[in-house]
């Protein structure tokens, strides 16, 4: 029984969706030390031959008309360049939180409301679980703001975990 759990965890996909709050990275550090030797190992040692963890990013959409436009275009194309660095940093970040670990990763960066791509991700890829961080924002802001872990959990296509810090690191961070 212990071997055909191991030959399902290799097969397991698992998408983490990341953005520049510390209760993304709390779901991903969760999701290696607690989801992913249990999945994808079958001895004590973890292996990099495992199941693969896709690493997730939204960007906002970029609106030009917002910002104003210098001689051609050169502030545009400084907040382009600004906004690649930014999700290639969280996503480097992430990856060597997983290359630690010694768990394969790739990543996607895309554009759009969050929790809309997010779900639309889970649909054109072969995902078997989603993970999401909560930010734990109360009723009211809940309210005005929405809440992307919510909506991913009514509206993937896959399982959705949604992993939420705890209180002590809440207050730490905040």
């Amino acid at each position: 029984m212990e071997s055909r759990a191991g030959e399902i965890g290799k097969k397991m996909k698992v998408m983490v969706a990341i953005d520049e709050s510390e209760g993304s990275f709390y779901a991903l550090q969760w999701t290696l030390d607690n989801l992913i030797n249990s999945l994808f190992t079958t001895s004590n040692e973890p292996t990099i031959q495992g199941g693969l963890i896709t690493l997730l990013h939204v960007q906002q959409p970029f609106n030009p008309a917002v910002y104003p436009i210098g001689p051609g275009g050169a502030v545009v194309e400084s907040v382009r360049k600004a906004r690649q660095e930014t999700s290639a940093a969280l996503l480097v970040r992430a990856l060597n939180m997983c290359n630690d670990k010694m768990v394969k990763a790739e990543t996607v960066i895309l554009e759009g409301d969050a929790k809309d791509m997010i779900c639309q991700a889970t649909e054109q890829r072969p995902i078997d679980l989603l993970v999401v961080g909560s930010r734990d924002l109360g009723t009211i802001k809940r309210a005005f703001l929405g809440s992307v872990s919510d909506y991913c959990s009514h509206y993937a296509k896959c399982p959705t975990l949604i992993v939420k810090q705890p209180r002590e690191l809440l207050t730490k961070t905040s």
